[in-house]
């Protein structure tokens, strides 16, 4: 009988379908990316053979689809964080998702709700800055917009807009 405060490892208390069965839950419930059910299964003890074998079944079962997860990813961190291209491009590269799922994930992502998104940026930026030099001014918000990985032609597109106004 398994005490709840057992020193055991994952790998010797859990069987490998009890744990396919867990991560099957963890994707069940929200998108996940191949790394971070990899890294899961390392935090469980799992070993590399089951390890991947347990990927190659729930990408089968498609429970796990990098593509899919980059596209949710995509639209989540522009809708709701406000990030440009560039840095959901860097963010999904650190998630070691494919360059392909990044490409196909960016093109859901409408060029023109981008600008108008940047756009929007720089006019709340440019309120809150009392910088008068208007050399100064452009390159505090031009730094701004790239920080938050917008491509550097819709940040000047954008100021010069922001700027006639």
């Amino acid at each position: 009988m398994k005490k709840s405060g057992s020193s055991k490892p994952e790998s010797e208390t859990h069987s490998y379908e009890k744990i396919l069965q867990r991560a099957a839950g963890l994707c069940s419930r929200q998108e996940q990316c191949t790394s971070h059910i990899r890294e899961k299964l390392r935090n469980w003890n799992v070993n590399d053979r089951d390890a991947e074998k347990i990927i190659l079944k729930l990408t089968k079962e498609k429970f796990l689809d990098d593509g899919r997860y980059a596209g949710f990813y995509a639209r989540d961190k522009f809708k709701f964080n406000g990030w440009g291209k560039i840095k959901i491009t860097h963010a999904l590269r650190q998630k070691q998702v494919g360059e392909e799922e990044i490409e196909n994930a960016l093109s859901l992502i409408d060029d023109k709700a981008c600008f108008q998104s940047c756009l929007k940026l720089i006019r709340g930026k440019s309120a809150s800055l009392k910088e008068e030099n208007p050399f100064n001014r452009r390159g505090k918000l031009f730094r701004f917009a790239a920080g938050r990985g917008f491509e550097s032609d819709q940040i000047y597109k954008a100021l010069d807009q922001v700027e006639k106004e």
